[in-house]
């Protein structure tokens, strides 16, 4: 049986789910658990709006971090797109980033996941690199053609700036 914020997830825009989770602010709880779980197509749709119902560094998440990342080898591209995009507004402790560093590297060396997917963990990659200066190494070797002759000529300039503003 489908519930209300399943409904929401696949009959309201986008503008409308903001709009009905921010006026029933009880249900931002279920939003994340339901983001987390594998019910498709509600959860990758639940991680998707969570982002925009979230405020940076948003407290309501951070008991949900540990979750968010230990369960983002696990689901399909389009859910960790969301997530990626979650965690870059979360302010995380040194494990986390650790964790995620790592778990980043190993998205962005799929060179068969989608593009938007590995540009959002090269985007954490360089946010976390920007507080630990060693990483930075790390992350010139990651931009190998290897790693890029598969995005597209934006993509790959999008992610050599990046790289080049870093090294500044």
């Amino acid at each position: 049986m489908e519930t209300n914020l399943e409904y929401i997830l696949t009959h309201y825009s986008k503008a409308d789910m903001i709009a009905h989770i921010k006026s029933h602010p009880e249900k931002f709880e279920e939003l994340v658990t339901l983001a987390i779980s594998d019910k498709q197509p509600f959860s990758w749709r639940a991680a998707w709006l969570l982002w925009s119902c979230m405020e940076k560094n948003d407290q309501r998440i951070h008991k949900y971090l540990d979750k968010i990342i230990n369960t983002i080898p696990s689901k399909p591209d389009n859910q960790v797109r969301e997530f990626l995009i979650i965690l870059q507004q979360i302010e995380l402790s040194d494990h986390e980033e650790s964790r995620l560093f790592d778990l980043c590297i190993n998205i962005w060396k799929k060179t068969d996941k989608q593009a938007s997917v590995r540009y959002n963990a090269f985007k954490l990659m360089i946010m976390i690199a920007q507080k630990h200066a060693g990483l930075l190494g790390e992350i010139t070797l990651l931009t190998e053609s290897q790693y890029t002759d598969s995005l597209s000529n934006n993509a790959k300039k999008s992610i050599l700036k990046m790289v080049t503003e870093i090294e500044k």
